[in-house]
């Protein structure tokens, strides 16, 4: 791919509807990349995508990165970065996954996603070079690229192209052979680092944190040197032992959440919360952060210390405070803790593994005070759901089971038989589609005894998977984001 094929396009508008056609074709592309092994299903190579890149003249190195990896909060904090970094005047590529709605969300320059135009053209002009990799690896006997590696490729060549200043880079599964870890970043973002993918990342918490970790590079050799940091969020002990090991053998300075920065304090507000936190460059105050709950607050300080990092803020060099605010005043974060619906209230969270269902429970019972709250939960089978559903109970009144429609979903009815274990057979009911589910859970959550209770009015809460998010964010009418 050469900058011709750029220069040769037309101009894109952001603002256009996507075609009929460009819908179609995208749908087909999909169809394609559905074909190759699924993102739960990773190889520990990043062999094919390494030889991608060089047929595609390591598009991947013609910019600057920041590399998020963890467990939970990465799309948030690859977002309120984003949007960091757009208010600091600096052009943003953007990966994040899976996506909620439509495929383009995933591949996002300037903070909007791509158009299924260029997502399609995109695809199109790299597919020469990767069916050259396929036959490649099926040769050695190994598979042909995974429908992600081909997506990562797409995300790389397109922010070459675009081009863009830096790329906001989010781990897809572990960190160490995600096909992401093309990039040699100068900073590495942690989130915090739980349990999940154990079938892929190791059963202890070291084992996967080690995994994680595996995006600290050692920074390479280059005409002005720059130190690989690492800003890693507050993580249980053995975690962060995992962590910092990787951050030593990488000679990589650290940051660490409530030591180098911090969240010094938050309070609720209308449509979000005010913040303030102490950078690697000093306090920053007044901070409107438009999201719900503590751990998006926890979010917000580590996309804070990882711009700051990547500008070489430090303690005689604040960032411009009022861009600051601003970047963050602008963040968005769909499917997570997003209100769909008043009247009854409706929110959708994409939570999908106990610690993640934890903070979505601790957020409800903090900053909103339901009469009534009623959940919709559909989950993937290969999930912890026992721990989801231990963590959700003591803040939902009643539970709807359903499917989100995905061949992963678990069935309903087995879903029915763990949450009745859990809630008991009179709160729990059994839906066939997600649709059903929102229109049960609507009534039960009108369904108050006492309707003169002095208390704040019904809601829903429509979680259990990203997958689960997406399709309620689609039902409700919701633009892809």
């Amino acid at each position: 791919m050469t900058s011709g094929d750029a220069a040769d396009r037309e101009p894109e508008r952001l603002d256009a509807a996507p075609s009929p056609v460009d819908l179609a074709e995208l749908a087909l592309v999909e169809a394609e990349l559905d074909k190759r092994w699924p993102e739960t299903k990773i190889e520990p190579s990043t062999a094919r995508i390494a030889a991608l890149m060089d047929l595609l003249g390591s598009p991947q190195h013609s910019y600057p990165a920041i590399h998020v990896a963890g467990t939970n909060g990465k799309t948030s904090v690859v977002r309120m970065i984003d949007s960091l970094l757009r208010s600091l005047h600096r052009r943003t590529g953007r990966t994040t996954s899976p996506h909620l709605q439509i495929a383009t969300e995933r591949i996002g320059i300037d903070g909007e996603p791509i158009s299924p135009r260029r997502y399609v053209d995109t695809y199109r002009e790299i597919l020469p070079y990767v069916e050259m990799i396929d036959a490649q690896s099926a040769a050695a006997g190994g598979p042909a690229m995974s429908k992600f590696e081909v997506l990562t490729a797409m995300a790389f060549a397109s922010f070459a192209e675009a081009p863009v200043d830096v790329a906001v880079v989010e781990v897809g599964l572990g960190g160490r052979w995600d096909a992401t870890n093309v990039i040699d970043a100068q900073v590495a973002v942690i989130t915090p680092i739980g349990l999940d993918h154990m079938d892929y990342l190791g059963s202890d918490l070291a084992t996967i944190a080690g995994e994680k970790a595996g995006i600290i590079k050692r920074a390479p050799e280059q005409l002005i040197p720059l130190d690989t940091v690492a800003v890693i969020a507050e993580q249980q002990p053995e975690a962060m032992d995992a962590v910092l090991r990787g951050a030593v053998e990488a000679d990589a300075a650290v940051a660490r959440a409530g030591s180098e920065f911090a969240l010094l304090g938050r309070r609720i507000a209308v449509g979000g919360q005010q913040i303030e936190l102490r950078g690697l460059g000093g306090v920053y105050d007044e901070i409107f952060l438009p999201l719900h709950g503590e751990h998006q607050a926890h979010n917000a300080a580590l996309a804070l210390a990882a711009v700051e990092a990547f500008f070489g803020a430090g303690a005689d060099r604040q960032l411009d405070i009022d861009a600051v605010r601003a970047g963050f005043a602008e963040v968005s974060s769909p499917g997570r803790l997003e209100r769909v619906r008043s009247a009854p209230t409706i929110f959708l969270d994409a939570a999908h593994n106990p610690a993640g269902a934890k903070a979505l429970a601790a957020a409800l019972a903090d900053e909103f005070d339901f009469r009534k709250l009623v959940g919709v939960l559909a989950v993937m089978g290969d999930k912890d759901v026992s721990g989801i559903l231990a963590a959700l109970e003591p803040v939902l009144d009643e539970v709807v089971v359903t499917t989100n429609g995905s061949p992963r979903s678990m069935d309903p009815d087995e879903l029915a038989d763990l949450a009745v274990q859990r809630f008991g057979d009179e709160r729990v009911v059994t839906a066939a589609t997600l649709a059903d589910a929102l229109e049960i859970a609507v009534g039960m959550a009108e369904d108050v005894a006492d309707p003169g209770e002095s208390v704040s009015g019904a809601g829903v809460v429509v979680t259990g998977s990203v997958v689960t998010a997406g399709a309620a964010r689609t039902l409700f009418g919701k633009d892809p984001a």
